[in-house]
């Protein structure tokens, strides 16, 4: 692992300034850029310690604050760790929050944050990767449909709700999907039932798009969260592998 600069960023968009966090190898060099989405409990220590692995592999990593429209990052005081006991008071307050990003603003805000990274000294002007946790993976595939010519990669983790009977569910956009597509499913999982796998599967598969699918035995929600009692090491690195792997081949 190469060593790593990260800094806080200031991105522009249509409704405002997002903040995020940046993560680069620590070189003059121009690498690969990916957007690291977050899960709904945002942008914090954690992510950024996720964003200096995937960094000191060779990427410049964007970790956008995708609450930015309600304020600075965090939007609520968390505790250093997050077991079952913390969760419903602070899930209370940011869960809202969440129901408030719409696809559309999903999609305007994903591309502001690749007009960024194009103009970034430190990213280079080929294709971006995309990698989501839990809310994350939703909006990573979302991106990844909205903007096929620029999107080269997507990944996804123990997300949730990703393919509902809703009319605007996540999976709907696969069809315009031409990244190749990763996701690693928990398999004790409540945001995402078996037949919402299936659902999801079905229309990768007729879409035609490249994929690989894994549902990870004995894997909670949130299993790459280590600052979370849903925290499983051997799954987390499974997917530190396959998400290396999709960004070697396609990045």
């Amino acid at each position: 692992m190469t060593a790593v600069r990260g800094t806080d960023v200031d991105i522009p968009t249509q409704d405002g300034v997002a903040d995020a966090y940046l993560a680069h190898p620590d070189d003059s060099g121009r690498h690969p850029a990916v957007v690291l989405y977050m899960d709904a409990f945002g942008l914090r220590p954690h992510l950024r310690t996720m964003a200096d692995r995937l960094a000191g592999a060779g990427y410049t990593v964007l970790v956008p604050n995708v609450f930015y429209r309600h304020g600075r990052a965090p939007l609520t005081e968390l505790p250093d760790f997050l077991d079952v006991a913390t969760r419903p008071e602070i899930l209370e307050k940011l869960l809202p929050i969440a129901a408030e990003l719409t696809p559309d603003l999903t999609v305007r805000d994903a591309g502001a944050y690749l007009d960024w990274l194009a103009s970034c000294p430190q990213a280079t002007d080929g294709p971006v990767g995309l990698t989501g946790y839990c809310l994350g993976a939703g909006l990573a595939l979302r991106a990844a449909g909205a903007y096929p010519d620029r999107v080269a990669a997507m990944a996804g983790f123990h997300g949730g709700s990703l393919a509902t009977e809703a009319p605007n569910s996540p999976h709907t956009v696969v069809g315009r999907i031409t990244a190749e597509v990763y996701f690693g499913h928990a398999d004790q999982d409540h945001a995402l039932p078996p037949e919402q796998i299936e659902r999801l599967e079905k229309a990768l598969d007729e879409a035609g798009v490249r994929h690989r699918t894994e549902v990870y035995a004995g894997a909670r929600h949130g299993y790459t969260q280590a600052d979370t009692s849903a925290y499983d090491a051997e799954a987390t690195e499974r997917h530190w592998q396959a998400l290396l792997d999709l960004f070697g081949r396609t990045l």
